[in-house]
């Protein structure tokens, strides 16, 4: 299958869980002018509370100003049978995305995509309005990354879930993370194949934010474009990272202008910095000042 286009969507750098079934976490979210919230319905809320959950997102959603950040739900995996009436009950807020935990299929993919089909006609919204984002966090959703990746066209980003992942192989979790960096590796890549964004897993110490940066920064090197984020405190550090400092931007664009003035007069290959300059350095260029205009340090 052809590599497709990114979606035109911005980059999300932070992307914050909030539980579902509480509105004052949620208000707090939504005023943190955050690339994005997740209101959980799965882990982040109880088995008892789910009904209450859905009317909770469902009111966030149509009554909470969010301002610039996109409005995501995670539903509940289909083994449940619980996600038709995520869907049903939340779709009335018009929410910008869906987050699908434990992927393990292309068609677990698709049919939540049919059912977005039905509620998108219903309520006269166009097609594909609402995105989805998939977690690969078991064993087999890694196995069938190829799959799911060009799973559907509603499909914009691949998330890597790395507890989930261990504890679904029998591994052991440790700093380093040599147990999960095989399947890192392989999500990001096929991110990148297929024209999806690449989030990386969150980071569960809380208060260890050296560590955090640690870890966003191995994931920001290795291709990714955000990571999922569990404490308010974890956003800025994310997003730093996920910035491009002042002289990266300035560098990025004169090597962009460089490029652009010898296509025109009939160059290729150019030098710059020492360096001669070919299409992979172009794109990554390219990415550094996408971050930027993410950051809004570029327009």
């Amino acid at each position: 299958m052809m590599k497709r286009d990114v979606k035109p969507i911005p980059l999300w750098r932070a992307l914050l869980f909030m539980p579902g079934d509480d509105m004052k976490k949620i208000s707090k979210g939504a005023g943190m002018d955050v690339d994005a919230v997740i209101m959980d319905l799965e882990d982040g809320v109880a088995i008892n509370r789910k009904d209450e959950g859905r009317s909770t997102v469902r009111e966030a959603l149509q009554t909470l100003d969010f301002g610039q950040t996109t409005r995501l739900v995670r539903i509940n995996p289909p083994r449940h049978g619980w996600q038709a009436s995520d869907i049903h009950e939340t779709m009335e807020g018009r929410p910008d995305g869906y987050v699908l935990p434990k992927v393990e299929s292309a068609r677990e993919v698709q049919n939540i995509s049919h059912t977005l089909i039905e509620r998108e006609l219903y309520m006269g919204l166009a097609p594909e309005t609402i995105k989805l984002l998939a977690i690969i966090e078991t064993a087999r959703g890694v196995v069938n990354l190829r799959e799911i990746a060009q799973s559907d066209s509603r499909l914009v980003a691949l998330i890597f879930g790395a507890e989930d992942l261990a504890g679904d192989m029998g591994a052991v979790r440790t700093p380093e993370g040599w147990e999960v960096f095989y399947a890192r590796s392989k999500l990001v890549t096929h991110a990148s194949a297929f024209g999806l964004q690449a989030i990386d897993t969150p980071y569960v110490d809380i208060d260890n934010i050296d560590g955090l940066k640690a870890q966003t920064r191995q994931a920001m090197m290795m291709g990714y474009t955000g990571k999922l984020v569990i404490h308010p405190k974890h956003v800025d550090p994310v997003c730093e990272v996920f910035s491009p400092p002042d002289e990266e931007i300035a560098k990025a664009q004169e090597l962009i202008r460089l490029h652009d003035e010898n296509q025109n007069s009939g160059s290729g290959v150019f030098r710059f910095e020492g360096k001669m300059v070919d299409m992979p350095m172009i794109r990554a260029a390219e990415r550094v000042l996408a971050r930027a205009r993410q950051a809004g340090k570029i327009d």
